[in-house]
């Protein structure tokens, strides 16, 4: 995978959280997924929410890293399309209490629907469009649109919305889904058509897809998955090598290739 030798995009060891420096500092999380326990509770699953303990992990991540920004990449809040109980009662003190340690930028996922309700006024939040935002060099989308053309022509693209993982199977039948990060290669011929593109204006070659931060979201296991099978136009547009794709675990283990991974 390429990078550019000024910009470090790393993620923290045994964490979905992501590191990107360059001129500036940025902590990036996606797929909070707040008030999810509400639906897990309208089928039946009685879960307390988990609100305050995502909130105290973000905080410790904060005060090791000491970023100057914090991006939220996407599906902060979980219902869709109206606004729970839970997420009324939730979301606004989660943001404020971030916001009093770094400036937040949201980029609304599909589940952010009347996100801009639950944002506390004067709290140092940006909410940016759907299709994406570029920051000191970094494009970044949720991943369920299209993002806008200079996003992709970033140095660096993040994405999320899949929540990436790989299921392992071992001889007795035994199945085990982990989260992992995925490092994957864009078509370049995909994407030039679908913006129209020249062929002198440059494409970006990186793309990190992030894993949920909420640990009840579960994943998508990209190991046994083809472009059909994942969501958001980026995939079923086949606008990724998926086969070529780079997959590290949460510790940052490398473990191959997606087609080498496939059963």
């Amino acid at each position: 995978m390429c990078f550019e030798e000024s910009i470090s995009i790393e993620p923290l060891l045994d964490a979905p959280v992501l590191v990107v420096k360059n001129e500036i500092k940025t902590l990036v999380i996606a797929d909070l997924h707040i008030g999810i326990e509400h639906e897990l509770y309208k089928s039946g699953i009685k879960i307390p929410s988990q609100t305050q303990k995502q909130l105290a992990k973000i905080i410790d991540h904060i005060e090791k890293i000491d970023p100057d920004r914090l991006i939220l990449l996407g599906d902060v809040k979980h219902n869709i399309p109206l606004i729970s109980y839970q997420e009324r009662g939730d979301v606004p003190g989660f943001l404020g209490e971030l916001a009093k340690r770094a400036p937040i930028d949201i980029v609304p996922g599909n589940h952010d629907g009347k996100i801009d309700f639950l944002i506390p006024k004067g709290a140092d939040i940006t909410l940016h469009s759907p299709r994406g935002l570029l920051r000191d060099d970094i494009g970044y989308f949720h991943g369920h649109a299209w993002p806008y053309a200079k996003i992709l022509s970033a140095k660096h693209v993040v994405m999320a919305h899949n929540h990436p993982s790989v299921r392992f199977t071992d001889q007795l039948g035994y199945r085990k889904v982990v989260p992992v990060w995925i490092r994957v290669n864009f078509d370049e011929n995909v994407i030039r058509k679908q913006y129209s593109i020249k062929a002198d204006e440059n494409i970006s070659q990186c793309l990190t897809i992030m894993p949920a931060f909420n640990e009840l979201c579960g994943g998508i296991p990209f190991n046994e998955a083809s472009c059909e099978d994942l969501v958001g136009p980026i995939f079923t547009s086949r606008a990724t090598k998926l086969d070529s794709a780079e997959v590290y675990l949460l510790d940052g283990t490398y473990i191959g290739k997606i087609k080498n991974l496939r059963g």
